[in-house]
């Protein structure tokens, strides 16, 4: 698990990331508590990840697409992303999640947000949840290209 994780943070970083983030995400259903970061790969693209722990350990890391900003409030946007997901536990699952979401950044390094991720199961079971909503609370190294 460490070196996967590992992995993905060093990829990543290879495609000449400028503005991570890293907080928290606060939700309900499977993900009650997640380690949640941000590498902006654009000014408007982004991977947003997560590592879930709650009755088992969930792996997310979702591509966003940015729109901003929402009725011209500097600061405050709103995203779309998709991505694999993946619940380590008995049973085990692995799928695909998609994300929409608000946030808004602090003139300092705070942003604060909330999000839907709908998750369609593939594996153990097929199943389609739509009940996960969360509150992301992260802090940003560096600037956000606005």
């Amino acid at each position: 698990m460490k070196k996967l994780l590992l992995l993905f943070a060093l990829v990543t970083m290879s495609y000449g990331l400028y503005a991570q983030e890293l907080g928290v995400r606060f939700g309900d259903g499977y993900n009650n508590v997640a380690v949640d970061g941000v590498f902006t790969l654009g000014q408007f693209s982004r991977v947003h990840a997560d590592v879930n722990f709650g009755n088992g350990v969930g792996i997310e890391a979702l591509w966003d697409f940015l729109y901003r900003p929402v009725a011209d409030v500097d600061g405050l946007d709103w995203y779309v992303g998709v991505g694999p997901s993946m619940w380590i536990d008995d049973p085990f699952f692995l799928g695909a999640a998609g994300e929409i979401g608000m946030e808004y950044h602090f003139d300092f390094p705070l942003a604060i947000g909330v999000d839907w991720r709908p998750i369609f199961w593939i594996i153990e079971d097929t199943d389609f949840r739509a009940d996960s909503f969360g509150l992301n609370i992260r802090y940003v190294f560096g600037n956000v290209d606005r």
